[in-house]
């Protein structure tokens, strides 16, 4: 079921410029909890989930744009859009990734069903746009396993990249298409501690990137591949909450990491890629309390 906002809550999207952190409010609501902002390649508009749906929004002005997704299943708040920005690839609650032709010419299930209870998580697509990574979700009595995965944009065989009981999340490619970032407990002993993490987009080894006290989700690499921005958890919790105090840092090439924006948040502030196609700029939600 989609979230809802409390009775005294809001929602907001701001753009921040990531080089001086100047946060410019676009967009607000106290009767759709929407998150999970993408910049379409254009950079002419966002694309928000919202109560099961999608929506598009000008960055410059005006009001929100549902886009028909064609009798899905409600969406949740993991999806992309290929390069061209004529689909939009969904996650829905039937557990499948969709494809979603943005100007209204239908839809597509791209995933296929498994022999054993499954779910598709979309995170990210390759910059041909020829594949999607997502994180599975398989259920096999009592025990839950997530790892990485890829499947064609077109439909096909999945590939398994990571095959362990490492809590995996938010696996999403490098501009170049060499790399899959994403977000995992491999590097800690201690339940509910993400850190960052990259290995070669046909399998490897992970290579750990974060190593601090903080919990850290959803690594997004800018468009020129020189900076990873994402939400940082307070020490302590376990995995991507709602309705928390975050950060939303930026780690340079050189390891140097960076306070962007200060948020009350967590799950939806920026689940998906949210850099503007320049690079200036990043897209967040946040959900204060009136």
């Amino acid at each position: 079921m989609a979230r809802k906002l409390r009775a005294s809550q809001r929602a907001e999207l701001y753009l921040i410029d990531v080089d001086t952190a100047e946060a410019t409010l676009r967009f607000t609501s106290d009767t759709l909890l929407f998150e999970a902002p993408n910049w379409s390649p254009d950079g002419l508009s966002l694309f928000i989930n919202g109560d099961g749906g999608l929506f598009q929004l000008a960055v410059d002005a005006g009001d929100l744009h549902e886009v028909d997704l064609d009798g899905i299943t409600e969406i949740n708040n993991d999806h992309v859009l290929s390069p061209d920005g004529s689909t939009a690839y969904v996650s829905s609650e039937d557990g499948h990734i969709h494809a979603v032709d943005i100007a209204g010419g239908g839809t597509r299930q791209v995933t296929t069903d498994k022999d054993t209870p499954f779910r598709h998580y979309l995170h990210g697509i390759s910059p041909d746009g020829e594949t999607l990574a997502y994180i599975g979700l398989a259920v096999d009595g009592e025990q839950v396993r997530t790892n990485v995965y890829t499947v064609p944009s077109n439909g096909g065989l999945d590939v398994q990249l990571t095959n362990d009981n490492f809590p995996d999340d938010g696996a999403e490619f490098s501009p170049d298409g060499q790399w899959i970032y994403f977000n995992s407990e491999r590097g800690s002993t201690t339940p509910g501690h993400a850190q960052l993490f990259r290995m070669p987009a046909l399998g490897g080894d992970a290579e750990q990137l974060t190593f601090d006290e903080r919990v850290n989700w959803f690594p997004h690499p800018s468009p020129d591949g020189t900076r990873i921005a994402y939400v940082s958890f307070p020490p302590g919790t376990l995995g991507h909450p709602e309705n928390v105090d975050v950060v939303v840092r930026l780690l340079d090439a050189d390891g140097a990491i960076r306070d962007l924006a200060w948020a009350f948040g967590g799950q939806g502030t920026m689940n998906v890629p949210s850099w503007s196609p320049d690079g200036s700029k990043i897209a967040i939600v946040a959900y204060p309390l009136r």
